[in-house]
């Protein structure tokens, strides 16, 4: 007001300002009218930012709300259209529409009781919650995936068997016993048995059809198919499912399969199962498919995520594994394993005549009707340039000459179009010179020299084993990167040679002044097992005796050191595998012959088998006559101790 003092000026607003009691204080106490006005300046201009900093705030909140209530109402409005035009599921889904809608589809599912009553708990929990809650995502997502399992939706099988037989003849040529065991599979279902899981495992090389295959069992039988590859799988969780305790968790791969099939009995393919991760980091994933893979106990599979019982009983599981040694027990204990060892030369030219030549052509965009592939040339591309149990460097090979015939058809006009004929030249001139040849008969050309039979877990091989005398004091040397048992196989050997030296005619001081070399190539590939035993016992009495051992023959037994010949396995792929290297006389123990019954008869009635059960009749079989040798014959050269005694005197 008029006429009023600096310092009542500076009192009167410091009234009014929201002062502290310490800064009111010090109005109070400031005798100097100066200072006094000064200090209330200056708490005069901090009220004044402080307001415009209020100001400001409650504008941006007052936009934001704004902001916020025009989305909402939009969003209101869409709905709103979107439900008149029957549309919008998206938006939907997360109203009070959605939520009605997720419930009709949750009390529609014959669950169980357990089951009712945890998703009952966890609707009424979604009901409480605000759509933008994270609880509410969560919730929802949960009660989806459970709306979303085929809980009692099936896929309706065919019934026809002659059909379905049909269908997987067309698909796969050979592999008898799996198609034999589906058809019973479905003759069961047929015939109204009880519907309890099947755990097929299809155990062999690569390239011969095993993954395949199991789509074909899918659309023979009318189910759905789902492929889960399981290799480098190294967290149990990825098969059981995260608990939803964690962010971010979701259903394990078995349910998530079974939410894709949209039925309760797919086909589901265990891609690759010898190839899980053995890290036991993140939990053991092979003993998660323990409970999976038990006929007994699959019907109440539970995952992690879902907290609840779920049946697989009805799910045709098919396993596929390259080396069964890689699995363990008790997996192996609960799969019904197929072996599925390859194909022969017939079969694969068949394969490759009906299936291979004409994906090769249509790969490459090659009309397969202007192009013919002798027979000649499948069978010289089969021997000469592919030596596999399976058929898949069969397929890459065919490529390549798909490939080159691509460029000849580029290069014609179509007033010179016409057939183009694939004969041996052209898969010569394509492909090069032969990568294979028939060298078992010059390999065993000198004593010394075996031919043995081997099992891979890419398929059945033949393996040489060479063995070298020289001057020296006794010492064995054993090369080859073979393993502990080949090598005590190689030791057992030579002590049932020394034992029976005088039986060979071989002077028994042999030990004191000889040294020995072993070898099996190739030298850079690791061997080991027992079934080299009569391999090298063949070799080893071959190079003390000078009798070569027969080209045509090769071999295959564990020998103890008192010469019995005891049973080996792989037998189907050994003999496959020295039947497409062109062996055609077979020297295996006799408790494996009853494991011929699984080898094609085409194969069969190819070749010889000699089953023996000592080592005086694998020697008899297969080294040659003491004469065609140079030597002179004698009773020490036949080989005629007594069956039934082993021992150097009984010999004599």
């Amino acid at each position: 007001s008029e006429g009023a003092s600096p310092g009542g000026v500076a009192d009167a607003i410091a009234a009014v300002l929201d002062l502290s009691q310490s800064q009111a204080v010090e109005v109070l106490t400031a005798v100097d009218v100066d200072q006094r006005v000064r200090f209330v300046s200056e708490r005069l201009r901090e009220a004044r930012d402080l307001g415009q900093l209020r100001h400001k705030v409650r504008g941006e909140v007052r936009r934001r709300l704004e902001r916020q209530q025009r989305e909402v109402l939009l969003r209101e409005q869409i709905r709103a259209l979107q439900a008149e035009l029957g549309e919008g599921k998206g938006e939907g889904d997360a109203g009070e529409r959605g939520r009605v809608r997720l419930a009709d589809r949750l009390r529609e599912l014959p669950l169980s009781e357990e089951a009712r009553e945890i998703v009952d708990r966890e609707l009424e929990r979604l009901e409480k919650l605000p759509d933008g809650h994270p609880e509410s995502n969560v919730a929802r997502t949960y009660l989806e995936v459970i709306a979303d399992l085929p809980w009692d939706a099936r896929a309706t099988t065919r019934e026809d068997l002659d059909a379905i037989e049909a269908q997987l003849e067309a698909d796969h040529h050979g592999l008898a016993d799996v198609k034999r065991r589906i058809l019973e599979h479905m003759a069961v279902l047929k015939l109204g048995g009880q519907r309890k899981g099947t755990v097929l495992c299809l155990a062999g090389p690569p390239g011969v059809g095993k993954t395949s295959l199991g789509r074909s069992i899918a659309e023979a039988t009318g189910r759905p198919f789902v492929r889960l590859a399981l290799g480098g799988v190294r967290d149990e969780a990825e098969l059981r499912g995260h608990r939803r305790t964690y962010v971010g968790a979701l259903p394990g791969r078995i349910i998530g399969a079974l939410r894709k099939a949209k039925a309760k009995n797919p086909v589901i393919l265990l891609d690759e199962v010898d190839k899980l991760s053995r890290s036991y980091n993140g939990g053991a994933p092979e003993s998660a498919l323990l409970e999976i893979l038990d006929p007994e106990q699959n019907h109440t599979f539970t995952d992690h995520y879902l907290d609840m019982e779920f049946d697989l009983s009805e799910v045709l599981f098919i396993a596929t594994a390259n080396d069964l040694s890689n699995l363990s027990a008790p997996l192996r204990d609960r799969l019904e394993i197929i072996e599925v060892t390859g194909y022969t030369r017939e079969e694969k030219q068949a394969i490759a005549r009906d299936h291979l030549v004409r994906r090769s052509l249509e790969d490459n965009a090659v009309d397969p009707a202007i192009v013919r592939f002798d027979e000649q040339a499948l069978s010289k591309l089969i021997d000469a340039y592919t030596r596999e149990a399976g058929v898949r460097q069969l397929g890459r090979e065919l490529g390549k000459v798909a490939r080159a015939v691509a460029l000849r058809v580029a290069r014609t006009t179509e007033e010179s179009a016409g057939i183009i004929r694939v004969d041996e030249a052209l898969v010569r001139e394509v492909l090069g010179r032969p990568r294979f040849r028939d060298e078992v008969a010059e390999r065993t050309a000198v004593p010394g020299v075996a031919t043995g039979l081997a099992w891979t877990p890419v398929g059945g091989d033949i393996l040489f084993v060479e063995i070298t005398r020289m001057a020296g004091k006794g010492q064995l040397t054993i090369t080859g990167q073979l393993g502990d048992v080949m090598k005590e196989s190689a030791r057992a050997a030579l002590s049932w040679v020394r034992s029976h030296a005088e039986a060979l005619g071989v002077d028994p001081a042999f030990a004191d002044r000889e040294d020995l070399h072993i070898h099996v190539p190739a030298g850079a590939v690791p061997k080991d097992g027992p079934s080299a035993g009569v391999t090298i016992l063949s070799a080893l009495c071959s190079a003390f005796t000078g009798r070569r051992v027969r080209s045509d023959t090769a071999m295959t037994g564990e020998v103890t050191l008192r010469g019995r010949v005891l049973p080996v396995g792989g037998i189907k792929a050994k003999v496959l595998a020295a039947h497409r290297a062109g062996i055609r006389r077979i020297v295996l123990p006799a408790h494996n012959e009853a494991e011929l019954d699984e080898v094609p008869e085409s194969v069969r009635a190819q070749m010889e088998f000699i089953p023996v059960e000592e080592m005086s009749q694998v020697l008899e079989a297969v080294l040659t006559p003491a004469d065609e040798a140079g030597l002179e014959v004698g009773p020490h050269l036949g080989l005629g101790f007594d069956k039934g005694h082993d021992s150097p005197s009984t010999a004599a």
